[in-house]
């Protein structure tokens, strides 16, 4: 029992199980049941003794609870009043919380405004440049959407839409600028012509310029310069800026006055097209598909530049309209060359030039061909040096465009010499082929200064008085120097040394000399009725031309600065033509002659049977000699030895006729008269 009372109630289970286990159950009952009574007793004993003080906490409480009503009708009460006081404070603070909800609500809508605004402003902006055509400006707006506004707004569903529809955008900016780079391209298709006549304007000033600088140098400083500083701020105002929110293709440039400076070449194009495509592209990412379609497209523009018209040799307009073309598709070339990075390069450059050089001199090699007028290939020349120098200014090699021009030399030469041959055969045609006569010391003086004779004895002679020759030599003189002149025009510009131009003026004038002028003089001596009046007049003629050689050698010397002592100087063979001509007027003079001698012996007509012989020699003899007497009083002006030797051929050929007649097969018999008649004729010969 005292283990069940002092155990914890949880351990008491061993105690009860050696109850039951034990044979002293009974017992144990019993004494539990005495144990519980002593514990009932003594619980009665302490609620007795503690009664009263019970009694007096029931009344404390009861008195209590009539307070705690008291209170809690107070409570109940101040709780009423205070509910009907709060009623409009509730109120009032439901709208307070409300408004404060309101105003907290406006400041988060503020601040998302405040993020959403600039993306609103900066599509809209990208708008406005997408209409206004500012392309490259509005891939850039559309960079910094991208990349620094969107970003911060994405959750939007507005800004998804921007999102979608950025790479539609940049597709539609490199869909407007590719079209403007074809505008651009058109543009310049059709306006390489003006480009191209402009810088040659530009050159021919320069070379203008150069001329007046070299002749007086003192005025060079102030011109040159001035040229120069119009071409520097030319380029660096026309080097447009990408940024360049214009668009425009080819400027419209109006005639000018002669007096007013060229415009540059750079002056009449605006290059910001290609600079904003170029950008753009390279913003892009596809800088290598730009270069590549710009390099085929101008390629294609090359070859129909460089395809000539084909009646381009019938004027020269047809000529400088192609060079145009050419030169400025290549200014243009040039031009991008220098101010973008990589768009073309100098390897693309010289494989166009290439191309363009062996077209440009096929085509010309063709073309000039057909040219037959001397001052067309002349001026053909100017235009394919001023051409070569336009372009050698850009920087371009031009040598094979000057060994063409010595090919096109050797055809000029031709045309002169075809042109020469009917200057010279109207001279000889419409010449009189006697003695120019003088009547005043101003037309001597007059000849005198057209052809280089000097006579001591004509000076002296009193007016009137003749020069020994025709009018036809001062006149082949003259044209001879005119074809020194027209040789040596030519070879202006040509950067030939003096050696070379001198050379080219004496083998073109020895090609004039022993061709042209030589085949007209045997013409003219060949004639069927050239009389012999005019071939002593020939005779006379070629040799003052002939003495005149060597002045034609000092012209030449002297417009060339080359002495004839020179190595290698070529010498002019007017000596060999001339003196061939007058070989030639000797020996038709000769047969001319001899012609004249037979036409009178047809008249003899002798009696071979006559008993007695006449009194007087033949009437046909005596008008023969008399002939011969006029004609040889003509060859008073030939030299001795061809005089002497036509006296010489026409005494043969008449003795060797004579006697032929005399020993004709049809004279059978003759009598001793006929032979005195006969002797008289030859006695009066003799004499």
């Amino acid at each position: 029992l005292r283990e069940i009372e002092s155990t914890d109630t949880a351990c008491i289970g061993p105690t009860l199980r050696s109850v039951y286990d034990g044979e002293e159950h009974g017992r144990f009952m019993e004494k539990l049941e005495a144990r519980i009574r002593n514990h009932d007793r003594e619980i009665e004993k302490m609620c007795n003794f503690h009664y009263q003080g019970f009694v007096d906490s029931i009344t404390e409480l009861l008195k209590v609870r009539g307070e705690a009503q008291k209170l809690k009708n107070q409570v109940t009460d101040t709780n009423r009043k205070l509910q009907n006081e709060g009623k409009e404070l509730i109120i009032a603070m439901e709208e307070l919380k409300q408004c404060r909800l309101q105003q907290r609500n406006i400041s988060a809508t503020v601040d998302k405004l405040t993020l959403c605004l600039p993306v609103l402003e900066m599509y809209s902006k990208l708008r406005e440049q997408m209409k206004s055509k500012r392309h490259y400006p509005a891939l850039k707006t559309l960079e910094h959407l991208e990349h620094t506004y969107l970003p911060q707004v994405s959750h939007y569903r507005f800004c998804k839409i921007m999102v979608d529809n950025i790479p539609k955008l940049r597709e539609e900016i490199k869909e407007v600028s590719m079209s403007d780079l074809k505008d651009f391209l058109e543009s310049i298709r059709k306006h390489s012509d003006k480009i191209g006549e402009t810088a040659m304007k530009q050159a021919q000033q320069q070379r203008n310029l150069d001329n007046i600088v070299s002749q007086h140098p003192r005025i060079s400083g102030g011109k040159k310069s001035k040229k120069e500083v119009c071409a520097s701020s030319d380029l660096e105002v026309k080097t447009t800026s990408p940024m360049s929110e214009q668009d425009s293709g080819i400027l419209d440039v109006e005639d000018e006055d002669e007096d007013e400076e060229v415009p540059g070449a750079q002056d009449l194009v605006d290059f910001s097209p290609v600079y904003r495509c170029l950008h753009i592209y390279s913003v892009l990412g596809a800088q290598e598909t730009f270069e590549n379609y710009y390099r085929k497209q101008r390629r294609k523009q090359a070859r129909l530049v460089l395809q000539p018209p084909s009646n381009m040799h019938e004027t020269l307009d047809g000529y400088r309209k192609y060079f145009n073309q050419i030169v400025g598709f290549f200014v243009v070339e040039d031009h991008i060359l220098h101010t973008t990075q990589g768009l073309v390069n100098r390897a693309y450059i010289d494989e166009l030039w290439e191309m363009a050089l062996s077209k440009t001199i096929a085509a010309l090699r063709t073309h000039s061909s057909y040219c037959s007028d001397p001052s067309l290939v002349l001026d053909l020349k100017n235009l394919i040096v001023l051409f070569a120098d336009t372009l050698q200014g850009y920087g371009f090699p031009v040598n094979q465009l000057f060994d063409m021009l010595l090919e096109i030399q050797d055809q000029y030469s031709e045309t002169l010499l075809k042109k020469w041959t009917g200057v010279f055969r109207n001279i000889l045609d419409s010449d009189n082929y006697s003695p120019i006569p003088v009547t005043n010391e101003e037309m001597y003086k007059k000849i005198v200064g057209q052809f280089p004779f000097q006579d001591a004895e004509l000076e002296k002679q009193p007016f009137p008085k003749k020069f020994p020759f025709s009018e036809f030599v001062p006149k082949v003189y003259n044209q001879i120097k005119e074809f020194i002149y027209a040789c040596l025009k030519f070879s202006e510009d040509l950067h030939l040394s003096s050696t070379e131009v001198d050379d080219m003026i004496r083998k073109s004038t020895n090609l004039l000399l022993t061709r042209t002028l030589s085949n007209c003089l045997q013409n003219v001596i060949k004639r069927k009725n050239v009389g012999l009046t005019e071939l002593v007049q020939i005779i006379i003629n070629t040799t003052h031309l002939e003495k005149s050689c060597k002045f034609l050698e000092e012209f030449i010397t002297n417009i060339t600065n080359v002495l004839p002592e020179t190595v290698h100087t070529t010498k002019l063979y007017g000596t060999t033509t001339f003196k061939d001509a007058r070989h030639a007027a000797e020996e038709e003079i000769y047969t001319n002659l001899n012609q004249k001698i037979d036409q009178f012996l047809q008249l003899a007509d002798y009696d071979w049977m006559a008993m007695e012989p006449g009194s007087k020699a033949s009437d046909y003899l005596v008008d023969l000699i008399g002939f011969l007497r006029s004609t040889f009083a003509v060859f008073t002006h030939l030299p001795g030895k061809v005089a002497q030797t036509a006296c010489m051929s026409a005494c043969k050929h008449l003795s060797t006729s004579l006697m032929q007649l005399l020993l004709e097969a049809e004279v059978r018999q003759l009598t001793l008269g006929a032979l005195q008649q006969f002797n008289l004729d030859v006695e009066e010969c003799e004499r």
